[in-house]
């Protein structure tokens, strides 16, 4: 069987990509991700490019070159997993979520119940919109393998 891509957006300030990826061992996936250190995400452009005294274009040069490796990975992916985390707006993650769906991306969409309202236009867009990482996972092993997980199954 074919490896599966998956890209993996969204906050950078949990675990719940290892989370996903540890619950997938022995799946035929491929993840990837954006960069997660925040720092180097943040200042890639003016250390790559050079300094910018005005904050707007500091920012526009790492966004640009973050964008190179967002767009490849997003193109190539089969699923895009968005999460949404509760600490910070994510604006970057909505717009994955929607460069992804405008590409015709099979989308998931992570976050918790305080977001369902500000969220709504994203989740509409998305094949499935999950709570927790596991599901995530769960989703996955669906999709790839056809089953349930066990203990998902055992309780129907």
């Amino acid at each position: 069987m074919n490896s599966w891509n998956v890209y993996l957006s969204g906050e950078i300030h949990t675990d719940w990509r290892e989370e996903i990826m540890a619950a997938c061992t022995g799946l035929p996936v491929t993840f990837s991700a954006p960069v997660t250190d925040h720092d180097a995400s943040d200042d890639c452009g003016v250390a790559i490019l050079g300094a910018e005294p005005d904050k707007f274009w500091h920012d526009n040069k790492g966004a640009n070159v973050n964008a190179i490796r967002t767009r490849r990975l997003i193109a190539e992916a089969d699923v895009v997993v968005v999460r949404f985390g509760e600490k910070y707006k994510q604006w970057n993650a909505a717009f994955d979520a929607g460069y992804a769906s405008a590409l015709g991306k099979s989308l998931i969409i992570v976050h918790g119940p305080d977001h369902q309202h500000a969220l709504k236009e994203v989740d509409a867009a998305a094949l499935a919109v999950c709570s927790e990482p596991r599901q995530v996972a769960d989703i996955l092993t669906y999709v790839i393998e056809g089953r349930l997980p066990e203990v998902r199954a055992a309780a129907e």
